[in-house]
C-alpha cells in the first residue's frame, strides 16, 4: 500500500500478514514502526495494518486543522474502506487511542473490536481545552525553534516518562531514534491540530461506541489512569484492564502482558 494521498495528505501506511484486518495506531511521537515486535506477533493472526499519523514518520504534514484528530479518523475510514478492511479491529495507544475513540464513534460500521491504550476523551471545559491549546502552541514553537534532538531530550525527561528508567538499554534506544526521526514542522502541526486541547471532547459520546473495547493502563500512570478509567466507565461492557509496573506505555513496559491482554480479547469470538 505504501503511500496513499487524501485529501491533498500523503499518508505512509503498511500491512501484512492474513486474516481478519488490525489497525494498529501509536503515540505521539512515534510511527507505524513503533509498534516493532508486537506487529510481528499480531500479524501471526490478523492482516496488520499500520499507519503513520499525520506529521509523523513518512507521512506528510499540512494546516493544523487539516491534522485534527476528527479529519484524521475520517482520513482513517477511509483507508479501512480501501484496503476492503472492514470492519478491523482497532489498536491505539494515547495519541492513537484518542484518534481511535473517535473513529469508533464518528465511523462505528469500521470498528469491529477496540483497544484503547492509556486513552483520553479529551478535556471537558473550555478552560482547560485553553489552557492547554496554549501549552501545545508553547511546546510546537520550542521544536520549530530549538529542533527535534532539542525537544527529544527534554521530553524523554517528562514524569509521564518516568517509569522508561526501567526499559531495556535497547529498547530505550529504539524509541530514542525514532523520535528523533521525526519533523519539527510535523511534530509542531500534530500538536497544533491534535491536541487534547484541540479535539472535540467526546465524553457525552462514549455512550455510542458498540464495538466492544477493552481499555489498558498502567498502575504506574498517576494521571492517565484517571483518564482512562473515565472513558471504561462511558463506554458500555467495556473492559478495564490495569498492567502492574507499568506507566503510560504498558506496551513497551510490560510488553508480554500487554499483548496477552489484547490478543486475548481480540480472539474472544473470532466468528462474530
Amino acid at each position: 500500500m505504501n503511500g496513499i494521498v487524501i485529501d491533498g495528505l500523503r499518508w505512509e501506511v503498511r500491512a501484512r500478514g492474513g486474516g481478519r484486518p488490525l489497525l494498529l495506531l501509536h503515540g505521539f511521537t512515534g510511527r507505524g514502526t513503533a509498534w516493532g515486535a508486537h506487529a510481528t506477533a499480531f500479524a501471526r493472526a490478523f492482516r496488520v495494518i499500520t499507519v503513520d499519523l499525520p506529521g509523523h514518520g513518512r507521512s506528510g504534514s499540512a494546516d493544523p486543522a487539516r491534522m485534527s484528530v476528527e479529519r484524521t479518523a475520517d482520513d482513517l475510514a477511509t483507508i479501512i474502506r480501501g484496503a476492503n478492511a472492514v470492519p478491523a479491529d482497532v489498536i491505539g495507544y494515547s495519541l492513537g487511542a484518542r484518534i481511535a475513540l473517535r473513529l469508533a464513534v464518528a465511523h462505528p460500521e469500521v470498528v469491529r473490536r477496540l483497544v484503547l491504550e492509556s486513552p483520553s476523551a479529551g478535556l471537558a471545559t473550555a478552560g482547560e481545552r485553553a489552557a492547554r491549546r496554549r501549552a501545545d502552541e508553547d511546546l510546537a514553537a520550542r521544536i520549530e525553534r530549538d529542533g527535534v534532538a532539542a525537544f527529544v531530550a527534554m521530553w524523554e525527561r517528562q514524569p509521564v516518562f518516568a517509569t522508561h528508567a526501567a526499559l531495556p538499554p535497547a529498547r530505550a534506544a529504539r524509541l530514542r531514534a525514532m523520535r528523533l526521526a521525526n519533523r519539527p514542522a510535523g511534530l509542531a502541526a500534530s500538536l497544533r491540530g491534535a491536541g487534547q486541547g484541540s479535539m472535540e471532547p467526546l465524553f457525552g459520546r462514549l455512550a455510542a461506541v458498540g464495538a466492544p473495547t477493552i481499555v489498558i493502563a498502567g498502575a504506574l500512570d498517576d494521571r492517565g489512569r484517571p483518564r482512562a478509567e473515565r472513558v471504561a466507565r462511558g463506554i458500555p461492557g467495556a473492559r478495564l484492564e490495569i498492567v502492574d509496573s507499568a506507566g503510560h506505555t504498558p506496551h513497551e513496559e510490560q510488553p508480554a502482558a500487554f499483548r496477552r491482554l489484547a490478543l486475548d480479547f481480540l480472539q474472544e469470538d473470532p466468528a462474530a
